[in-house]
């Protein structure tokens, strides 16, 4: 199998995600309708109709990405005939999106799967009051110099690299004084630019132990089932099957790093050369062809990408 089923994290979310499968596939219908009834809230509308305000905040974000993923593989099982455990060599997801990876690979529920992204949204945003927190994107340094010039920045205080994504562009994250003075140092290091990003917390960093001490007790309660397709976790950057691991895995991953450049290496060089996106976007497709060289990526998240990966070859 030469293929890799990859689902987007926080940020590919916009007004509108999802109604169209929604309306062309009961399949799409009936995930979002468990989404909501789990959440004992019509997240749908919200996904639908906003306001973007609303649909930004993490504690919504998070189960809606997962919702529009989880929506669009069940209609590519559907309409397509895909079988994970038969035609995927591995499954990974983007922060957030491991979690619809897990439950694509039938880890755990889609219910459960938005419960626990809806406490883990909670609490990252809980977790660092409003505006003592910031990240920041360093574009045109590799991984080695960005996390070095968090390192340097910190002070004292926390900063350290959040996301590795590939392609000369890393997030760092930690306490604002020290993401700005990372952004300058980063420059001084030769960064093509530094930007503030517009996020309402910093994710993936040491501020966020209390949302990581909130996963723990999450996911102590929810039964895990060994995926039927090796997992690419982000804080390991390599496959993992073990409930107990990916239980372990999902806690660390909430102040570890997101290792998507080394998760995509890995699974090219175990002979991945097609990547699909599922859901929301084409961030992480975008992101592939600049990790490992001579693979596709291919986003499936609308009617039309549905039809498009029927009429593909696969073998």
């Amino acid at each position: 199998m030469t293929a890799a089923f990859t689902f987007p994290g926080q940020g590919s979310q916009a007004v509108g995600m999802g109604k169209a499968l929604a309306e062309a596939f009961p399949q799409a219908r009936a995930v979002f309708d468990e989404v909501d009834a789990a959440l004992s809230q019509k997240l749908s509308a919200l996904m639908w109709e906003g306001p973007e305000a609303d649909l930004t905040l993490t504690a919504n974000a998070q189960p809606a990405l997962m919702a529009v993923s989880l929506a669009a593989l069940r209609v590519l099982e559907a309409e397509a005939g895909l079988d994970l455990a038969r035609d995927a060599a591995y499954v990974a997801g983007h922060s957030l999106g491991e979690y619809s990876a897990l439950c694509a690979a039938g880890a755990f529920t889609i219910g459960d799967a938005a419960r626990l992204l809806r406490i883990r949204g909670d609490a990252m945003q809980k977790a660092v009051p409003a505006g003592e927190g910031a990240m920041a994107a360093l574009l045109g340094l590799e991984f080695e110099a960005a996390a070095a010039a968090a390192a340097e920045a910190a002070q004292g205080e926390v900063c350290q690299a959040a996301n590795d994504n590939g392609g000369g562009q890393v997030v760092v994250s930690g306490s604002r004084a020290a993401v700005e003075r990372a952004c300058e140092i980063a420059k001084a290091k030769g960064a093509r630019r530094a930007l503030m990003l517009p996020v309402s917390a910093p994710f993936h960093c040491a501020l966020m132990q209390p949302a990581a001490d909130a996963m723990q007790e999450a996911l102590a309660a929810i039964d895990i089932k060994a995926p039927v397709v090796p997992v690419v976790a982000n804080v390991h950057a390599a496959a993992i099957q073990q409930p107990e691991m990916i239980r372990a895995s999902l806690v660390a991953q909430v102040t570890g790093t997101v290792r998507w450049r080394e998760c995509v290496a890995f699974m090219a060089s175990h002979g991945v050369t097609t990547f699909y996106e599922v859901g929301a976007g084409k961030v992480l497709t975008g992101l592939v062809r600049r990790i490992a060289e001579g693979a596709e990526g291919v986003a499936i998240g609308t009617p039309d990408d549905v039809a498009a990966f029927k009429a593909r070859p696969r073998g």
